[in-house]
């Protein structure tokens, strides 16, 4: 298995710095464009539900991001620091929110559910939260 890591301040910019470094290590995939459509949209919102809900918008607080791969699947995780998630059976509901007064439409966790082949959160109040997701490939690896 093929393995990198990412760490960053929970700054808004630094969440597309992630999504392509992470595009650009699975480049030995030779992915499918839904592929690293769902792989981008899976990071954005893990990455963003941490800084926003996380770390509550506090760009001091550290993300951490590995990421590995073999020829049939690729592993992320999505680690903070942050606050924890007080109660996840209601946070795992589509629509839900914590952050109405933001905007947020509630299905960050609907939408990696739904694109992950494999997802599991694990959380504890005031010592953070990690996100591990399975992404199946839809086909061989080719050019190594």
């Amino acid at each position: 298995m093929n393995e990198m890591s990412i760490e960053f301040l929970s700054k808004l910019e630094n969440e597309a710095f992630l999504r392509t470094s992470v595009i650009a290590f699975l480049m030995p995939l030779n992915l499918t464009m839904d592929e690293v459509i769902e792989i981008k949209t899976l990071l954005a919102e893990a990455v963003v539900n941490a800084m926003i809900h996380g770390y509550d918008g506090n760009e001091d607080g550290r993300i951490k991001v590995s990421v590995g791969y073999d020829e049939k699947e690729i592993h992320m995780m999505i680690e903070d620091e942050g606050c924890g998630i007080e109660d996840l059976d209601q946070a795992m509901q589509p629509l839900y929110t914590s952050k109405q007064h933001l905007e947020r439409s509630g299905m960050g966790m609907t939408i990696m559910q739904t694109f992950a082949d494999d997802f599991h959160v694990n959380s504890i109040v005031g010592k953070g939260t990690s996100i591990t997701i399975v992404k199946r490939l839809t086909h061989e690896t080719r050019g190594k």
